[in-house]
């Protein structure tokens, strides 16, 4: 890790730049792949499966079958601590509810909301080099509780042409209702446009690679919407000197182990404690059996030293890290000032891994800056609000005559007749 002391804030853009490619390095290759699945459907899916994940499919639908050979093959052991996270992200999932909110604006003009779920979503789950069983349960389970009718899963197979047992035993557990092989550009490509076996959606989720990230923005031209721009995995933790350097160390290669193109960044207040975690990360690094994708995510990280904690919390703020470990004695100074995170964990017993897995809130997170506009996934993701209105005779007696002054103002003339036409019957 690269390590930065005092960095001028002139700088800050260079060095909080994230190992990604651009839009533009990977547009044309989504396209290509877009357009070949629009026009050519389930061959296009079979080729592409065949040429990105080395296996031809007969079928690329998950059978009733595989999946109860699949729920023998995951551990009683496993299954458990599965239903155990489960519940806890149930629970914080159900916990985000909200009621209808109804209002008289004026004598005779009730307006309410009302909350009604997506009925068509596509959960994108990445395979690869970790088959990410969690991320079934981050997407499917607050989906099933919006009261989605169609969930249909994604994700890539394996040389043998299946899906790790995990994802099925998951996936069958939180009520997805239909899962299909395939991963990639072509997954997002099957779920926007639909074909022979993949329905179409109307709002995609889940995380993936670079390819999966523009995909996915790509969807929106054709009208389907997405969770966030999620691409590869990011943490940044804030430490000062009170914090144990083998927790952070820990948490810094929790992260980087993701992939190849995550990134891991250290800021603190104390030298002392970011020579100390340098030391542990070279050492507990030596013992991960994915030491050689983590080494290469850890070359891409920075350990930052910055003087005062109003600048280790205005560098922050910038960067809008994916998760975000705060490990300092003020805490709450941290707590409070923090504008753009995607999920914050806080003190030396929270590591990230826990939202991840188990905790309760959702790992499906806004990456690369996009927490500072983004939401990470929750509830609403999969619900839309609607507005109602009604409005009595004596409503629109007491809100016509402003509806037509400003109908007019605009010279919308139409909009002043449709209220017009009600007074003059009413006054009458």
């Amino acid at each position: 890790m690269k390590t930065i002391f005092n960095p001028d804030k002139s700088e800050w853009s260079e060095i909080l730049k994230r190992p990604t490619q651009t839009v533009g390095d990977i547009e044309d290759t989504v396209n290509t792949v877009f357009e070949d699945v629009s026009t050519n459907r389930d061959s296009a899916i079979k080729q592409y499966t065949q040429k990105f994940d080395g296996v031809s499919l007969d079928s690329n639908v998950v059978t009733s079958e595989e999946i109860e050979e699949a729920i023998q093959l995951v551990s009683e052991k496993l299954q458990d601590a599965i239903k155990k996270a489960k519940g806890n992200i149930e629970a914080f999932h159900n916990a985000q509810r909200t009621s209808k909110i109804e209002i008289e604006t004026a004598n005779g003009v009730k307006c309410w909301q009302e909350k009604r779920p997506i009925q068509k979503v596509g959960l994108y789950i990445p395979g690869g080099t970790a088959p990410l069983f969690s991320t079934v349960l981050m997407l499917a389970i607050p989906a099933q509780i919006a009261g989605c009718k169609e969930i249909v899963l994604c994700s890539p197979p394996n040389k043998e042409g299946k899906l790790a047992s995990e994802i099925l035993f998951a996936a069958h557990l939180c009520g997805v209702t239909k899962i299909i092989k395939v991963g990639g550009i072509q997954a997002i490509a099957g779920l926007t446009f639909g074909t022979q076996s993949i329905p179409k959606v109307y709002k995609i989720f889940g995380p993936g690679n670079q390819f999966v990230t523009v995909a996915k923005q790509i969807a929106t031209k054709y009208g389907v919407a997405i969770d966030m721009p999620a691409g590869p995995s990011e943490l940044l933790v804030v430490a000062d000197k009170t914090a144990n350097a083998a927790y952070v160390a820990s948490d810094l290669l929790s992260q980087a182990e993701h992939g190849v193109d995550s990134q891991v960044i250290l800021v603190s207040t104390s030298k002392a404690l970011i020579d100390s975690v340098s030391e542990e990360v070279s050492k507990q690094l030596e013992a991960l059996p994915r030491k050689a994708i983590a080494e290469k995510a850890i070359a891409n990280s920075k350990l930052i030293y910055v003087e005062d904690d109003a600048t280790a919390i205005e560098m922050i703020d910038e960067y809008g890290p994916e998760h975000y470990i705060i490990c300092c004695k003020n805490e709450d100074l941290y707590i409070d000032n923090i504008n753009n995170a995607g999920s914050v964990f806080i003190g030396d017993y929270t590591p990230e891994s826990a939202g991840d897995y188990a905790s309760g809130t959702n790992h499906t997170l806004p990456t690369n800056g996009f927490s500072k506009a983004y939401s990470g996934v929750n509830l609403d993701s999969f619900m839309k609000s609607m507005t109602f209105q009604k409005i009595s005779k004596e409503g629109i007696l007491n809100i016509g005559e402003t509806i037509e002054l400003m109908a007019e103002a605009e010279g919308l003339q139409a909009h002043k007749n449709a209220v017009s036409i009600r007074l003059k019957d009413l006054k009458q």
